[in-house]
């Protein structure tokens, strides 16, 4: 008899998430079901407002990545009206972009991840001089001598001798599938705690281009933010508003912060973490499909030339056919309901594009709390998007994939330096930890972009040109009777596109196809599994029903937001264990 696994709530993103797993004999996962459990719904709150107001609306469709809706918001609209905007904007968005890369991979592999595979008790036992000599090995990192470690043991000794592991409660310590040597654990909660000061900085950028963080401003044709190139001539409400010479040398500063980390500590832990761990470089893949939408454009959206990650689909791991993506097709991107709390006024069994796309809400599932999902029939408040029918996976993976496939040269050296030091071939990457190594390299390809992007921007400014926006058609009245739009992008987690129809000057549909919907969606109507479902199923078993680690590392492998509990119940709904996970 098989029984049921009930992880919920495992993150929050865009919405609750709960994971439901059946196992068979010795453990093994033989079917997975995802169900998002909280209802978004800001498309119906857009209807009927004015689009370049859209943005700050649609950020709050995520807590942390809001940045990322905010640009692919601006973009569809731009989109629809045509609306270029200055050379000086897109290389502000590219910045502000990638620094959202490089803080939320940094932040999710210490803080959401990385504890997944590091039993955080198991370093009160290391020897710091032991600890000391090994991170010596493997990096410049300046912290590194044994007092330095030392201190960070007897700082969570001081947690547990409390009787409480603060920040560190809830984990599954001395699990059976932790591998990690003492020393190498307690590197891993010295570099988690160093983290935490670090991204004080990297959200600077932000504040400087945006004003705040989180929710930075945007503004629909450039960039918010006007620049200044005599500081010393400004004042006043215009020098707390103006970006001038003081702000992109903060900038500068601060991408060479965010450099060294990757460089010395992100980097370097991933591929120690990772050789403890090499069997999880044979599970977890699951559907073998990868999609992205391409970002980072040199010239602008409508040159993907000039883009630095490609647009593309890659089919059961094909790396060597490309298919183009148009998520402006209606034949290639549908998001189906058949098994969403949601209704199509043409049936739950009819796909449909984005830009006819319907939040009808049909809610026929259980009320919380509830024991088990009824997976025959509606279980989830995501749709289930598909590419010409295909579920797909999106993130870093699909990125790392589509730049390797394409021959970007620092895509392959890092590849190669990576699975060289692991002696693992390039099929190693189709799996849990794949997922999570492809992300450690994107975000040294990303961070290595910014300093050039900044380069060009004051090079700009000096040449004189501090244009950041595009007023043109500002005045509604210019614009045409009815218009449409995408605005896409590639959020850190993945594939994002924004989809906007407007009529008479105000939006008359909005529809957003995020990278949770992707990877986190239900089954369709032909029983195709999401991403998260099908990685589930993947070779997967778990030691521990009562501690279902196996499921964390793969649904974090993801992205996943913040996973804040767990709940194991029997198969007769008996609540076994409750844990909390920070």
């Amino acid at each position: 008899m098989n029984n049921r696994v009930v992880v919920d709530p495992i993150t929050r993103i865009e919405g609750h998430l709960r994971i439901e797993a059946e196992t068979g004999e010795a453990g093994a996962i033989t079917s997975a079901y995802s169900s998002g459990t909280m209802v978004r719904g800001i498309e119906l709150i857009l209807k009927g407002r004015d689009p370049r107001d859209a943005w700050a609306f649609a950020q709050r469709i995520c807590g942390v990545c809001t940045l990322v809706h905010g640009i692919a918001s601006v973009r569809a609209v731009e989109n629809a009206l045509n609306y270029p905007i200055p050379a000086n904007a897109q290389l502000i968005r590219n910045l502000m972009i990638a620094a959202q890369y490089v803080h939320d991979h940094v932040m999710h592999f210490y803080h959401l991840h990385a504890l997944d595979w590091v039993d955080v008790v198991s370093a009160l036992s290391a020897d710091p001089k032991a600890a000391s000599e090994i991170a010596q090995s493997i990096s410049k990192f300046p912290k590194s001598s044994p007092g330095y470690f030392a201190d960070v043991q007897a700082k969570v000794k001081k947690f547990v001798e409390a009787g409480q592991l603060g920040i560190f409660a809830g984990g599954f310590w001395g699990h059976p599938e932790y591998k990690l040597p003492a020393e190498v654990n307690l590197i891993a909660v010295a570099h988690y705690l160093e983290a935490l000061a670090w991204q004080r900085d990297v959200v600077k950028i932000h504040t400087i281009f945006g004003g705040k963080n989180p929710h930075p401003n945007f503004l629909v044709g450039g960039a918010p933010s006007p620049i200044s190139s005599s500081p010393a001539s400004m004042s006043g409400a215009v020098a707390a508003t103006a970006t001038n010479i003081v702000g992109l040398g903060e900038i500068r500063n601060t991408i060479a912060k965010m450099q060294a980390f990757v460089d010395e500590v992100y980097v370097p832990d991933t591929l120690a973490v990772a050789s403890f761990y090499k069997d999880w470089f044979a599970r977890g893949e699951g559907l073998g499909n990868f999609l992205t939408f391409g970002d980072f454009p040199a010239k602008g959206m409508d040159d993907p030339s000039s883009w630095l990650i490609p647009s593309g689909a890659i089919i059961g791991r094909n790396l060597n056919e490309i298919l183009p993506v148009d998520p402006n097709d209606p034949e290639q991107l549908q998001e189906f309901v058949s098994h969403s709390w949601y209704d199509y006024s043409v049936g739950k069994e009819k796909g449909l594009h984005p830009y006819d796309g319907e939040t009808s809400f049909a809610f026929t599932g259980p009320k919380p709390p509830y024991e088990q999902l009824d997976v025959e029939k509606d279980y989830s408040w995501l749709k289930a998007p598909r590419w010409r029918g295909k579920a797909m996976e999106v993130g870093p993976l699909a990125r790392v994939l589509m730049l390797y496939a394409k021959g970007h040269e620092q895509t392959r050296e890092l590849a190669t330096m990576a699975l060289g030091k692991l002696d693992l071939p390039i099929e190693a990457l189709f799996s849990t930890l794949g997922r999570t190594a492809a992300r450690t390299l994107e975000t040294k390809i990303v961070v290595d972009q910014m300093a050039g992007w900044l380069d060009t921007l004051i090079g700009n400014i000096r040449d004189g040109d501090v244009a950041v926006h595009n007023a043109e058609l500002w005045d509604p009245s210019t614009w045409p009777k009815e218009a449409r739009g995408v605005g896409f992008m590639e959020a850190p987690r993945g594939a994002l596109a924004h989809y906007i129809v407007i009529k008479d000057g105000l939006i008359d549909n909005y529809q957003a196809v995020v990278p949770s919907t992707w990877n986190a969606g239900p089954r369709d109507a032909t029983g195709q599994p999401g991403a998260y479902e099908a990685a589930l199923m993947d070779r997967h078993a778990l030691a521990d029903p009562k501690q279902p680690l196996e499921i964390q590392r793969t649904i974090h492998s993801f992205d996943p937001c913040i996973a804040c509990a767990v709940h194991v119940v029997d198969p007769d709904g008996e609540e076994l264990m409750q844990i909390a996970v920070e």
